[in-house]
């Protein structure tokens, strides 16, 4: 008999705390696996409702709606910043994973520095600023610095950046004088972000590292594999395993990292306890992915060979590339043969928004990257046109 016969196996009932894009993800993962799914968010249209056998429009911590995610078979996250509490108390109830102690380390940026800091690994110089109080010239070391608040920032926002002791005192006022982490700014070469998924310390596999490209605080392009030496992407899977084992977890979690100076040393920036959007080129480029793993760590089940297929190249689609009326250009895309469509069904459209992305497979890295930057002009170039030539019918 299998050691994993205890495990989680369909039809049973999983449940998922939040249904945008990742929970969307994780729930056809988990329908195509053969699983029932319920998903709980706030929002009526939640992009994962549509997939969902159902739907607890509520509040994460709504008492009556996490009585009924406590008879699920297992509960997962598709966010940080739900209530720990509230998967602590699921804990008592049915199999949550990853914890909510797990959970709480990565909604807080000192935690999350402690506990990296904890693991034997490095990260950027650092101070927590609590208090007005806590800024003298003391910091001159840290500057030029970015200004991070501890809770609640994410894709650039709650972040300023800061060259000197006044502007630092300023920022701290922007940011309403919440408890904040100052940051040295590093000679950064590069970034990467490791996705880990872990059952125990005897099964746990990695994803291949992704080079990431942000514009304005935002992922734009995650090259894989990424364009650095062998050895050093290596030791970035290392960390992360040791990182993760460190915190005992259980799950898909994902590690960014700098990659700083001429010797290439690699310090860990951040974590996120849930698949990540540097992630999703797993889900056509490689054996599996991270949303299936998700759906299997959960189930007490080993995860499955994370092989890359082939070399690729993740684009984000944002809601600036939507022209004023209609839906942008999708045919470049579409007919592309080595190019992968991924729509969110998110209903509301904004400048910054995460509406989709596209992966693009080819022979090399740079060859995917090429491909897909051109791909992503033609879908900005459409917008503009299609912007300006309503402006020419309404002349």
């Amino acid at each position: 008999m299998s050691r994993f016969s205890s495990c989680i196996l369909p039809p049973a009932m999983l449940g998922i705390l939040g249904g945008g894009q990742l929970g969307a993800m994780f729930t056809v993962a988990a329908k195509t696996m053969g699983y029932q799914v319920t998903v709980l968010d706030p929002d009526p249209n939640a992009p994962a409702a549509q997939f969902a056998d159902r739907h607890l429009c509520s509040a994460f911590d709504d008492a009556d709606a996490l009585q009924h995610m406590a008879k699920c078979a297992a509960v997962t996250t598709e966010f940080e910043n739900v209530s720990a509490d509230s998967m602590r108390w699921l804990a008592q109830y049915t199999v949550v994973s990853p914890s909510g102690d797990c959970v709480a380390i990565a909604q807080d940026r000192q935690q999350e520095k402690e506990w990296i800091d904890r693991a034997g690994l490095v990260t950027v110089p650092y101070a927590v600023i609590s208090t007005e109080s806590d800024i003298d010239d003391s910091l001159k070391k840290l500057l030029p610095g970015i200004l991070k608040t501890a809770t609640l920032g994410y894709d650039g926002k709650g972040q300023k950046t800061v060259d000197s002791i006044a502007e630092l005192r300023e920022a701290f006022t922007q940011l309403q004088h919440v408890r904040c982490v100052l940051e040295k700014k590093v000679d950064l070469r590069a970034e990467i972000s490791v996705v880990v998924a872990r059952l125990n310390n005897q099964y746990a596999v990695c994803f291949p590292p992704a080079e990431n490209q942000h514009k304005n605080g935002i992922l734009a392009y995650s090259l894989v594999p990424a364009r650095l030496p062998q050895a050093i992407l290596k030791q970035a899977e290392n960390m992360a395993f040791k990182l993760a084992q460190a915190m005992n977890y259980q799950g898909v979690l994902a590690v960014e990292m700098f990659v700083v100076g001429n010797d290439m040393q690699l310090i860990v920036n951040e974590i996120a306890p849930r698949p990540h959007n540097s992630g999703h080129y797993t889900l056509d480029a490689c054996i599996s992915d991270q949303f299936q793993q998700q759906v299997r760590l959960m189930c007490g089940l080993p995860p499955a060979a994370s092989d890359l297929l082939k070399p690729c190249c993740m684009a984000n689609i944002l809601g600036d590339v939507w022209p004023e009326n209609g839906e942008p250009d999708w045919n470049a895309v579409l007919n592309h043969k080595t190019a992968c469509l991924h729509l969110y069904g998110k209903k509301q459209v904004r400048p910054g928004r995460k509406m989709g992305h596209f992966t693009v497979l080819a022979e090399n890295t740079d060859q995917a990257w090429q491909t897909a930057r051109d791909l992503h002009l033609h879908l900005q170039n459409s917008a503009q046109n299609s912007c300006s030539t309503a402006l020419d019918k309404s002349c």
